[in-house]
């Protein structure tokens, strides 16, 4: 289908005549009836258009054109247009202006110059196709890398934790234990920027919208961004209106958005700077100013900053740390809430402004926080009774065994299985109250063991937790029976909260049938 040429020419024998050339050089080609069929096959693909200048009036330009701007970075559709001897026209004027890749040939055409246009286009076509794939493939490898990263990533953070209760008193483990905890959640936000870059690109970007409000996500921001402040003594300061103002937007990515920004002006504000946040509503739009004192832009340069792998430099000139890609990621996501950023600056050392713009409403009450997993504190969740039996599936090993430690330490009896079949088998031998299992085993995947847990579950209670690498497989966990969806590396925090919550559901279920 993407090697064949789609020949619309109304009237006439130009089209039969085009088909039969092309088909003795072993061209495929396909005669469209109508403009409204050529954009049927455009859909399904090709190698390039044939077309005559008296279809332009027959809305073959209002076709080629609205392709022409949807098609993807790596397409530039090769047309050519047959026109007559000295033909200039304002319609042809328009379509050289604005379809790209076009080729006039007046009419009458040689035989010969039709046939190596033809070749021509398809050689070209072919060039982007082959950048089409290689786009595919380093999609695929970005993902690919980003799941392989999580999984060390998992096993360090527990171990982390794990340090942090055997030696509560050190000094030193304390130290060596806040500077490993800084660097992997550092390193797990480079992950998630190429996680995302491939998302996007591949089009599984999938929003899950909520009513949230803009004091919360801006609070998480600043938790985030403040460490890498601190440590360069940079203030993060903000002013937000009086009233509580809701987005209906996905939480994840609206805090991704500003954390983008807020840490980029951090890495170009020299230390003792200052970053300030400015929010106001007008017509349901929210406007968020973030204001530094930093390096500032080059004005050349504002229109390139938002490109994907774009670097900027730091005070000294040098090369600045990162992939280059937070900033496109964050206009992106805020161009998929129906929202924009846009940057300016007065100049070099004079400082940046990044203004974003998203939908919102202002609440005149106080409305509902988000709820957020508590931290999990040393208390046994088991209370008085027995404590809660726990299984924990890995096919990594240091994984799985660091996380059973920690769950040990907190009070859980915590065993552990290295893959689906043996988590199968230990739920015969004893029925856990938690299962927190990853997904992607070689035996038995994180999906099937979990259905099957399901199965065998004959009424009894059990809260199963997915642990993933991937991070974008939500509507398979749920298909397959899981209750929570965590992206590793995950904080024990948050499973011990999301079983603590568990736990008071069911005791209040409890007291309710008594």
């Amino acid at each position: 289908m993407e090697q064949r040429i789609l020949i619309y020419a109304p009237g006439g024998q130009d089209a039969a005549l085009a088909a039969r050339v092309l088909a003795g050089e072993a061209i495929a080609s396909h005669a469209c009836r109508s403009a409204g069929e050529l954009a049927e096959q455009l859909a399904l693909g090709a190698g390039g258009v044939l077309t005559v200048d008296e279809a332009l009036h027959a809305g073959v330009y209002a076709v080629l054109d609205a392709y022409a701007r949807q098609q993807p970075d790596w397409s530039d559709l090769p047309i050519i247009l047959l026109t007559h001897a000295g033909l200039d026209s304002l319609p042809l004027r328009q379509a050289v202006a604005t379809l790209g890749n076009l080729t006039l040939l007046e009419r009458p055409v040689h035989i010969l110059t039709l046939i190596t246009s033809a070749h021509a286009m398809l050689r070209a076509r072919r060039r982007q196709y082959q950048v089409r794939e290689t786009q595919r493939r380093k999609d695929e490898f970005l993902a690919s890398l980003g799941h392989e990263l999580r999984n060390p990533l998992a096993p360090i953070k527990t171990s982390v934790a794990l340090l942090k209760h055997l030696y509560p008193a050190s000094e030193q483990v304390s130290k060596v234990s806040g500077v490993i905890d800084r660097q992997v959640t550092h390193l797990t936000r480079l992950v998630d920027d190429l996680l995302n870059v491939a998302r996007i690109t591949s089009g599984k970007v999938l929003l899950q919208r909520e009513n949230i409000e803009l004091q919360q996500v801006l609070e998480h921001v600043i938790e985030l961004c403040q460490p890498a402040a601190d440590s360069r003594h940079i203030s993060i300061t903000q002013a937000l209106p009086p009233h509580v103002v809701t987005l209906h937007a996905d939480y994840a990515r609206v805090v991704q958005i500003f954390a983008n920004i807020v840490s980029n002006a951090v890495k170009f504000t020299p230390e003792g700077g200052h970053i300030h946040m400015t929010a106001r509503l007008a017509q349901d739009l929210l406007q968020v100013t973030v204001e530094d004192n930093g390096i500032g832009i080059e004005p050349d340069a504002i229109p390139r900053i938002f490109s994907m792998f774009e670097q900027g430099r730091t005070v000294a000139g040098q090369m600045a740390s990162g992939l280059g890609i937070g900033l496109s990621l964050a206009r992106q996501f805020a161009e998929m809430h129906g929202g924009n950023i846009e940057a300016c600056s007065d100049g070099p050392g004079r400082g940046s402004r990044f203004i974003v713009t998203l939908p919102a409403s202002a609440d005149d009450a106080q409305a509902g926080t988000q709820a957020t997993p508590a931290a999990a504190g040393s208390e046994t969740p088991a209370g008085a009774g027995q404590p809660v039996q726990v299984l924990v599936v890995d096919d990594n090993l240091d994984a799985a065994d660091a996380l059973q430690s920690l769950f040990q330490l907190e009070g859980y009896a915590a065993s552990v299985a290295y893959g689906g079949a043996q988590a199968l088998a230990a739920v015969d031998r004893s029925w856990p109250q938690l299962v927190v299992m990853d997904l992607g085993m070689p035996d038995m995947d994180g999906y099937e063991a979990a259905r099957q847990i399901r199965q065998r579950a004959q009424g009894r209670e059990v809260l199963l937790i997915a642990l993933t690498g991937w991070g974008e497989a939500r509507s398979r966990t749920e298909q397959a029976g899981f209750d929570h969806h965590l992206t590793k590396p995950v904080d024990f925090a948050a499973i011990a909260a999301l079983l603590k919550q568990h736990l008071a559901r069911r005791a209040g279920d409890a007291r309710q049938k008594e």
